[in-house]
């Protein structure tokens, strides 16, 4: 799992996911094999080194909140750095900056019963994040949201993520969600990896029909990029430019909305690098893309 990214599990009930993510820590010891952190195998550590990791470098978010009760929104919130030992005086601005990150200022004073489902998985998100771990370990924490707030909860995760570069690993059972989410997506069946990579890498060319069945009803427009399914420039390039990276819904969008049927894509530097046209973006939408590293295979 790359640090500084968003690692997506995913599988259907059973398959091991939230066994998997409590290993990282062991919440959950592995009957074999290593788990390791910058080189370090976390199974080999003694329990003094194991407590120190779970304080200082990793944090979860469960499904269920794990708020406590009796503690208001800021009280839970600097529960992590009261067991460290941080001076409370400085718990308390730690903390009420993350409020104030995750849209609860304001609530502070609150107790979990008077907030909403999303705001106390605000909270949650505060609580971890107040701890300043390299590893956020996220346990469904979204699966129990209304969809709308889940929607929101998700680009909140995304907003933070652009500025903290945490090495996230979320678990959750819906497609979407992880291909909204993950830099990386891995699916599990049966407590085995069937396939890791990328959302269009596992859209594109599933491993097998499980993986096929999996991503059958995705909705390609909104996974798969223009530069996939470009094509090389011959001569000059035609119609407006679509960034690199720019999705096929979007880019249909674009074309339309000027009334024009070629485009060309350019890199970071503007560099056009391929040509794209209205028919082959709904064509890709519409049917399977032969990904490169198939058609070689």
């Amino acid at each position: 799992m790359p640090g500084g990214c968003i690692t997506v599990v995913m599988g259907l009930s059973g398959s091991g996911k939230s066994t998997l993510i409590r290993h990282i820590n062991r919440l959950i010891d592995p009957t074999s094999g290593e788990v390791l952190y910058d080189g370090v195998d976390v199974c080999k550590m003694n329990e003094n080194d194991l407590r120190a990791f779970r304080r200082h470098k990793t944090a979860m978010v469960f499904q269920k909140f794990a708020l406590l009760p009796h503690r208001t929104v800021l009280e839970n919130t600097i529960y992590g750095l009261e067991i460290q030992g941080v001076d409370r005086r400085e718990s308390e601005k730690r903390a009420l900056g993350w409020i104030e990150r995750v849209g609860l200022q304001g609530f502070e004073k609150h107790y979990p019963n008077q907030l909403s489902g999303g705001m106390q998985q605000r909270v949650g998100l505060a609580r971890a994040l107040t701890n300043d771990a390299d590893i956020l370990l996220m346990d469904e924490a979204y699966s129990a949201l209304d969809p709308l707030i889940r929607v929101d909860m998700q680009s909140v995760l995304l907003e933070l993520q652009k500025e903290l570069k945490k090495t996230v690993v979320f678990i959750t059972h819906d497609l979407d969600e992880a291909l909204r989410l993950g830099d990386k997506i891995a699916i599990l069946r049966d407590g085995r990896v069937v396939q890791q990579g990328t959302g269009q890498e596992i859209v594109l060319s599933p491993a097998d029909d499980y993986i096929t069945a999996f991503v059958k009803e995705v909705n390609r427009g909104r996974v798969v990029n223009v530069e996939t399914i470009m094509r090389p420039l011959s001569g000059n390039p035609e119609g407006l430019p679509l960034a690199a990276g720019t999705v096929l819904e979007a880019a249909a969008r674009t074309m339309t909305g000027a009334q024009i049927s070629n485009a060309h894509v350019v890199d970071a530097n503007g560099r056009p690098i391929g040509a794209i046209d209205l028919q082959m973006i709904i064509s890709a939408m519409v049917t399977p893309v032969q990904h490169t590293d198939r058609q070689a295979a």
